[in-house]
């Protein structure tokens, strides 16, 4: 992958191709869907917040009148609001070309997902598995189709508790959050891996933001954690959101994006600049914990990948 100090201006005309971005709403994903808006695209905003997103997409089109842009409901920690989701792009849609798994929370309280399951791991990687699995066949009828899965430098610090994945038996806010980043890795590797062994022209991407200040930082479990970082760390350390979605766009939209490669910031400590190749844990390629997140996850949300297996 040549990067070459890559930045917005070098997204192609993207007229005529379809991309879904969760969490459209803000930060990354509100960025993500500027940007691909800018460049023609029909961008579907899925949303928890469907009031929210109408507001956001007026005001994109007030700035750039003509944009095509759908608002649609997710929340992709209840499986059924997943599902619901994608029975409706298949009435309304032949095909997705590119769908970005972006949105996320970090650092929450003990919490349970509807259907049970930790509410971080829950949003962060089940809900993305099972969106992925459902709109899989519309991805395959789409033009260079591609699925990007946003992940975190953090997924470097977590293990996978494949004995616990609730925390009915010890959790702690931060050390959930990355796990489910790790899971985001995890996934989007093996997802490479799996779709490479069939042959598929669906490929697989990774990408994460660095140190990006978003309202993410914002939202932890505890004041300290929210004023650590939401008032001291993004004003002194982050780098803005336009830059910090660099790494996802170019896996989204570059021609010389590598599948199966995670994309992130070139600087020091892959915290910012422009994208780069970064450094996948050996956890996250792991082919062991490929298939034991897999098996898991389908268990989790009843969703299977057709003819996708895992490869030898």
């Amino acid at each position: 992958m040549t990067v070459n100090g890559w930045s917005t201006d070098r997204i192609p005309d993207l007229r005529g191709r379809t991309f879904v971005v969760t969490g459209a709403t803000a930060g990354l994903g509100l960025a993500t869907t500027r940007a691909l808006a800018a460049r023609g695209a029909r961008v579907v905003l899925a949303v928890r917040d469907e009031e929210r997103g109408r507001r956001v997409a007026a005001e994109i089109a007030v700035a750039r009148p003509g944009v095509d842009l759908e608002v649609r409901r997710i929340d992709l920690a209840d499986l059924d609001s997943v599902r619901t989701f994608a029975d409706r792009m298949h009435a309304d849609h032949r095909r997705v070309d590119v769908l970005v798994n972006n949105a996320g929370v970090m650092a929450l309280p003990f919490t349970l997902s509807t259907q049970g399951h930790e509410v971080q791991f829950a949003t962060n990687h089940l809900g993305h598995f099972a969106l992925t699995g459902l709109l899989l066949d519309l991805l395959l009828a789409g033009e260079d189709p591609r699925v990007v899965t946003v992940t975190s430098v953090n997924h470097r610090q977590a293990k996978m508790r494949f004995a616990d994945p609730s925390g009915e038996r010890g959790y702690s806010p931060m050390g959930f959050y990355n796990t489910s980043k790790l899971a985001n890795a995890i996934f989007g590797y093996e997802l490479h891996r799996r779709l490479s062994a069939a042959a598929s022209p669906l490929r697989s991407f990774l990408a994460h933001p660095g140190y990006t200040a978003t309202n993410l930082q914002r939202g932890g479990t505890t004041p300290v954690w929210r004023f650590l970082l939401g008032r001291i760390g993004n004003p002194l350390l982050a780098q803005p959101v336009e830059r910090g979605v660099w790494p996802q766009l170019f896996a989204a939209t570059d021609p010389e994006a590598r599948p199966g490669q995670l994309v992130a910031p070139g600087g020091p400590g892959e915290l910012r600049g422009h994208p780069a190749p970064g450094r996948l844990s050996v956890a996250a390629t792991d082919p062991e914990h490929g298939r034991r997140l897999w098996e898991l996850s389908e268990h989790a949300t009843g969703v299977r990948f057709g003819t996708l297996r895992q490869a030898n």
